[in-house]
């Protein structure tokens, strides 16, 4: 009964969310969870894979591991993931003792998320951002690394 509940909810909010479309390459700048300004342009030239998250939510804590592991093994593609809960560095501290994240982690204000991506529906949401800086397909709920390879592959070949 929980598995049917989940994909009804999985399929609601794939009609809710949206693919983000752009007319322009998609640029932000985003605070890093320790400081310091990322911004989106920077990662021009390569794949670049946006992952909405939270610490609460546990789809999202088990993508951390493949998002890790596609971040590290690949030059062409980089993992950013936007914390998207209104929560102090303390919090995000302790919690990344027990999880290994090896990606940059930016803080996005919940009330003013990026544009043109805005507040996500579901979460884990992962947007995935070309060389150009266009947003070329959106995963709503969880993502494996398999799959975002396979999608990019395609893409390139």
């Amino acid at each position: 009964m929980m598995r049917i509940l989940f994909l009804m909810l999985i399929t609601m909010a794939t009609v809710l969310q949206a693919d983000v479309e752009s007319n322009e390459p998609v640029d932000f700048s985003l605070s890093g969870i320790h400081g310091g300004e990322v911004r989106l342009g920077q990662y021009r030239g390569g794949w670049v894979v946006l992952n909405y998250w939270a610490t609460w939510c546990v789809p999202c804590r088990k993508e951390i591991p493949e998002l890790s592991e596609l971040n590290e093994a690949r030059d062409d593609i980089t993992v950013l993931g936007l914390t998207y809960e209104d929560v102090d560095t303390a919090t995000l501290d302790r919690f990344l003792q027990d999880f290994e994240v090896k990606y940059p982690l930016l803080l996005v204000d919940v009330y003013a998320p990026p544009e043109p991506f805005g507040s996500p529906a579901v979460l884990p949401t992962s947007f995935i951002i070309d060389p150009q800086g266009f947003v070329v397909k959106t995963f709503v709920g969880p993502v494996s690394r398999e799959g975002i390879e396979a999608f990019i592959n395609k893409l390139i070949d």
